[in-house]
């Protein structure tokens, strides 16, 4: 017998269509070029309009009775999914996908509940906010204190004490920074830092004379010593000002705290993460990299890692060009697993610091005089823009306010005109306050924003900063998305908790944890939330092709969830949880429950 020609025709998914991965081709379809002159019964088996040669190898995977969310082009849904090796090889119905199985096939009954792809957090530094006092949990100045108080009972009199760094007065009943007086009355005599997130120290009056700071101690360059009413010393440091400060370096980073860290944002769902210059606050950019190495070569990745070196140095385009040279690293080197993403830099401060083009509320605004902080001045830092152009590097900038925005682009396009960056994913991280003057500029550059939820838990302290109307308006994912714009999701942990559900439950409800919904407009579905977390994120690192959706021919990178994201009551998709999860066709965490 004779079969006739076959051709494969690529065609946009459809629900309720099987999807098959063979040779690296995806079928979705198999029409005849001429007539089968003859064709023997079990010559070919035929899955839903689909057509498998025989001898395709059974899936080492299959899971069905579930409700398996691609998130692929058409946001098709489908019941079943099939897995050999790393890879997807086929969605479909049960009964479609149980034909992929073997003898030796391992079959899961999902029982109905919904699976993602997995989901990618494209600006997270590290998973919680490290050693320290830990102020996570508390809810009131006087729980802080008694945290704090507590601690001082057990540590030597005089002795150094400090926070860990994931928490932020938002989270407090009173909506305020504790002051420098308030720590000193449970803490007179030993010297004390509070870290609140990436951008400020808060300080009273025993570390103060430990680093003899005082009122007369002038600002340095992109920094604030915050100052009361009364022209005394209030206990913040806002970013460079830090730097008058000298912290006991952290704990020698090892494998095994990469290790432990990496299951912790596997038991949330994360498949993969973006690292924006530093897995550390406050660490190196070389050495966790270089750890990451290390377990990639051991085979005990358990995410996939896209990994952003920091330039925070401006001082000369010649000592960028030698730590780049120091580091020894190259554009995109790297696999699935660690690749080096770019170079991250900045322009401005955080919440207290983002340098906006209109003043700051008062009494923040500080006389009139005040709209943040510019923290590298124009000029150094587009010459550093430029220089990394010209050696190949993809430019990723902290940028907060829409002064900070101007400041990036006006750098980007001047390096495009030295070299094209169209198309490249140059990237603005945070980008809180942006204004429609900003949106043609950053499609012609083809740029990209990273945002991430800081409002859902900062949202108090912004309105007080910037008054209730900027508030309202930070991070405009439906403005983003409407405009055109390529948007990945992430959290910026530790400034943030790490919880990417949090994050898409903000996303999709714009309320917060203490102060209630800010900008209702600025809300987006669920599937654009679950985009913005899936192949958004693979978009942003040039990865889309294979992760970022499950779709046969990509990895099986997965998530089980608790509920379905996309039919329980809104105020549930914050408490969802992961229940299994899949990275590279492996299950990484599996809750009891699901065990």
């Amino acid at each position: 017998m004779k079969l006739a020609t076959w051709e494969v025709v690529p065609l946009p998914a459809r629900e309720g269509r099987c999807m098959h991965n063979f040779g690296g081709n995806i079928v979705n379809r198999i029409l005849l070029k001429s007539t089968v002159l003859a064709m023997s019964a079990g010559l070919l088996a035929v899955l839903g309009g689909c057509v498998v040669l025989p001898g395709t190898p059974s899936a080492d995977l299959v899971l069905t009775g579930g409700k398996i969310v691609t998130v692929d082009q058409a946001f098709s849904i489908h019941s079943a999914v099939a897995v050999r090796g790393e890879r997807i090889v086929a969605v479909g119905t049960d009964s479609e996908i149980l034909r992929l199985a073997g003898p030796s096939t391992r079959q899961i009954d999902l029982r109905g509940r919904t699976v993602i792809p997995g989901l990618i957090d494209s600006h997270l530094h590290n998973a919680g906010g490290g050693p320290g006092v830990a102020l996570a949990d508390v809810r009131n100045l006087a729980e802080l204190f008694a945290t704090v108080a507590a601690r001082v009972k057990v540590t030597p009199p005089g002795a150094l004490i400090v926070s860990n760094a994931d928490w932020h007065e938002a989270q407090l009943q009173e909506k305020r920074l504790p002051q420098r007086k308030e720590l000193d009355a449970v803490a007179p005599d030993h010297p004390l830092v509070l870290i609140r997130g990436g951008h400020e120290y808060i300080l009273n009056s025993a570390a103060f004379r430990k680093w003899g700071i005082t009122r007369e101690t002038r600002s340095p360059p992109g920094g604030e010593i915050g100052l009361g009413a009364d022209g005394e010393l209030d206990g913040e440091l806002v970013d460079t000002a830090k730097q008058l400060v000298q912290l006991p370096p952290p704990a020698k980073l090892v494998t095994e705290e990469i290790v432990a860290q990496m299951k912790q944002l596997n038991s949330v769902g994360i498949t993969g993460i973006r690292v924006p210059g530093s897995f550390q606050l406050g660490g190196d950019a070389i050495t966790p990299y270089r750890f990451f190495q290390q377990l990639r070569a051991e085979g005990k990745l358990t995410l996939r890692v896209n990994y952003l070196f920091r330039i925070y140095d401006f001082g000369s385009v010649e000592g960028v060009r030698a730590t780049i040279d120091k580091w020894g690293v190259k554009p995109d080197e790297g696999d699935e697993w660690l690749r080096i993403g770019g170079m991250k830099t900045l322009v401005d401060g955080g919440f207290e610091g983002g340098l906006m083009r209109e003043l700051y509320a008062a009494p923040y605004d500080k006389g009139g005089k005040y709209r943040g902080i510019q923290v590298v001045p124009p000029d150094k830092y587009t010459a550093v823009v430029r220089e990394l152009n010209r050696r190949g590097w993809r430019v990723a900038t902290h940028a907060v306010g829409d002064a900070a925005i101007d400041e990036v682009l006006a750098a980007y396009e001047t390096a495009n005109r030295d070299q094209s960056i169209v198309g490249k994913q140059w990237a603005i991280e945070h980008a809180f306050i942006a204004r429609p003057d900003h949106y043609p500029r950053i499609r012609a550059l083809g740029v990209v924003i990273a945002a991430q939820d800081h409002l859902y838990l900062a949202a108090p302290s912004m309105k007080k900063y910037w008054g209730r109307e900027r508030a309202e308006n930070v991070t405009p994912l439906r403005t983003f998305l409407s405009e055109g714009l390529l948007v990945g999701g992430g959290t910026d942990s530790p400034v943030i908790p790490y919880s990417p559900f949090w994050s898409l439950y903000h996303f999709i409800t714009r309320d917060t944890i203490s102060d209630g919904v800010y900008g209702p407009g600025e809300r987006v579905s669920r599937q654009d939330a679950l985009r913005v977390y899936t192949i958004n994120n693979a978009r942003l690192m040039f990865e889309d092709r294979i992760k970022g959706s499950l779709e046969p021919g990509k990895l099986a990178d997965l998530v089980v969830l608790s509920g379905d994201i996309l039919t329980i009551p809104e105020k549930q998709i914050e408490s969802l949880r992961a229940l299994a999860t899949m990275v590279g066709g492996k299950f990484v965490y599996t809750a009891p429950e699901w065990q």
